[in-house]
């Protein structure tokens, strides 16, 4: 079984915006959720990042911006003794036709390819919106849908959440996680 949690960014570690996270000053994390990360790490998991970056090729923000943005989220988790094992992005838009835009699972697969891992059995999916949990569903990893960001919007859909865990945070998550590893 794999100890391993792949996060949504957006809406799951930081607040989300309709008009995109642009640099670092805009990306700021969800209460709990850097304590969280760092909590799994601590714990043993391996954790990874898949986030659909469309901005990116929109033009509303570099290259630079992102990395700017991922490495405040790094910081953040590592001055809480927290680690990410890999973190992936999509930079297309969504017609561009490529595979690692979330629904379809490509950065899951580059997570999976990176990581050296045979399968997915065990994994953890956590995102806001059904298209992070279909991700993650076509690998095998658990769906769980948070209700931050956009996951209230996403549960009102109430469409392919059947399997799906629903937790109203990321911290909530990592505390059922942890329990379920102590009764083993």
């Amino acid at each position: 079984m794999n100890k391993l949690v792949i996060l949504d960014r957006d809406g799951v570690i930081n607040l989300d915006s309709d008009a995109f996270v642009k640099n670092a000053d805009e990306w700021i994390p969800i209460t709990n959720s850097i304590t969280a990360i760092a909590r799994l790490y601590k714990a043993g998991y391996q954790i990874a990042v898949a986030t659909n970056q469309s901005g990116l090729g929109r033009g509303y923000f570099s290259q630079q911006d992102l990395d700017d943005m991922h490495n405040k989220m790094v910081q953040l988790v590592e001055a809480e003794g927290g680690r990410f094992a890999t973190i992936k992005h999509c930079p297309h838009r969504p017609d561009a036709g490529c595979d690692c835009r979330k629904p379809l699972p490509g950065l899951i697969d580059q997570i999976k390819q990176e990581l050296q891992l045979e399968d997915l059995s065990g994994a953890y999916m956590v995102g806001d919106s059904l298209r992070d949990l279909q991700a993650g569903e076509a690998r095998g990893c658990k769906a769980v849908l948070v209700r931050t960001g956009k996951g209230e919007k996403t549960l009102a859909a109430n469409e392919g959440l059947e399997n799906a865990m629903i937790v109203s945070e990321l911290a909530e998550f990592v505390d059922w996680l942890l329990e379920q590893d102590k009764q083993g």
